[in-house]
């Protein structure tokens, strides 16, 4: 499905392309949470990836209000991977955190002067609570956490064709390219660390004596 999808966007100017991008864009997510469903993932996983879905197709109708509305479906779902990363701390190397802090403080500063009026305050605390998230998903691991970095990447290319700076060519297929490969690897990692949390053996009661 994603493959359709992507070709899609390549194939803009075909007749059909259109209808084929907005049947298959907000069916990518479920799709996914199935999968997840199937593979034994965590219900916060499912929520996170059906979030996305109605970030999804909200932003396929277009208009200042909706785009708020799908930015918001995203930021819940980005809620649920933090809680989910939470339950699995995982020390952060402090340089680390530092670059993601200064990528998320550079990129605001770049871009709010092209930002309309509206919306410099929700993209400024969407970012920061995207940027949470993609620093938070280490603790699922070395795929997570590249998982996260392509959704900042995805989101970085949406938050400059608003702000109107110069875009690559086929803009909307590296965005969906990033989106698709961002969502895939955290659901991955998000179930391979529940599955390992859930198979590890549960501690033994104090004073219990040690297995032999």
């Amino acid at each position: 499905m994603a493959a359709v999808h992507l070709a899609s966007l390549l194939g803009g100017s075909i007749d059909g392309a259109d209808t084929v991008q907005h049947i298959t864009k907000p069916a990518l997510m479920p799709a996914l949470a199935l999968y997840t469903l199937a593979c034994g993932g965590p219900r916060l996983l499912v929520a996170a990836l059906l979030f996305g879905c109605g970030g999804d197709t909200l932003l396929e109708i277009g208009g200042d209000l909706v785009f708020l509305l799908g930015m918001g479906c995203f930021a819940a779902g980005h809620i649920c991977y933090i809680t989910f990363f939470l339950r699995n701390r995982r020390r952060i190397p402090p340089l680390l955190a530092a670059g993601y802090a200064a990528a998320w403080l550079g990129l605001v500063i770049a871009l709010w002067s092209g930002l309309p009026a509206g919306m410099r305050g929700p993209v400024a605390v969407y970012s920061l609570l995207l940027t949470a998230m993609a620093l938070g998903a280490l603790s699922a691991g070395p795929v997570a956490l590249a998982g996260g970095a392509l959704f900042l990447l995805s989101d970085s290319l949406i938050a400059t064709d608003i702000a109107d700076w110069p875009q690559a060519p086929q803009g909307p297929f590296w965005v969906m390219l990033t989106y698709i490969a961002a969502q895939y690897a955290l659901a991955h990692g998000v179930v391979r660390t529940h599955l390992a949390g859930a198979a590890a053996p549960a501690p033994a009661p104090e004073g219990a004596p040690a297995a032999g």
